[in-house]
């Protein structure tokens, strides 16, 4: 909700149509003590998470954060949304966390295809915090901007990947699968 949901309010404003997504059973939050976090629905309202955060401990939720987090999450869209419940298709699908790329996978792997249409599933590992979350939009952004200029980027992407992960100096996972 941190990472994916900085990158995609940087792309939008790079002119790039963009959805972002969760993967996991429920949306979870950090909570008071490590072992109990916030456990919402995908589809509750952001609004709706912030004013129960706001509701349970305003001050906590303030200085770790989340309510400035969930803030800018209902700005760029009303609620956060599971990407396994999705019907679009994608070109490109980009993950922050490998447990995520592969939660991605195995969906694909697990369904039929199709429309036999390839989708490129990447994944660059982004540390869970408001820094390195800002620091990967940057690199979430530099690397969409350098495949959108391809004329052929099923054929170029293993050399982008491979420059940009020189560059970055992150491992750069990548998968093709098929809708």
């Amino acid at each position: 909700m941190n990472r994916s949901m900085e990158a995609h309010a940087f792309l939008v404003k790079k002119g790039f149509k963009v959805k972002s997504f969760g993967t996991g059973e429920k949306v979870k939050l950090p909570g008071t003590s490590a072992d109990r976090p916030n456990c919402y629905e995908f589809g509750i309202a952001y609004d709706d998470i912030y004013n129960d955060l706001l509701e349970k401990d305003k001050s906590y939720y303030t200085q770790n954060g989340l309510l400035h987090m969930l803030d800018r999450n209902r700005r760029i869209k009303p609620c956060p949304e599971k990407f396994q419940a999705s019907n679009e298709i994608f070109d490109v699908v980009i993950t922050c966390e490998e447990r995520v790329y592969d939660q991605v996978i195995e969906w694909f792997v697990s369904r039929k295809t199709v429309c036999n249409q390839p989708v490129h599933i990447i994944n660059i590992d982004i540390q869970d915090n408001h820094e390195e979350a800002t620091i990967g939009a940057f690199l979430i952004s530099d690397m969409v901007t350098k495949m959108s200029q391809s004329d052929d980027l099923d054929n170029d992407i293993d050399e982008l990947l491979h420059e940009f992960e020189s560059k970055c100096h992150r491992p750069i996972l990548n998968s093709i699968m098929f809708y």
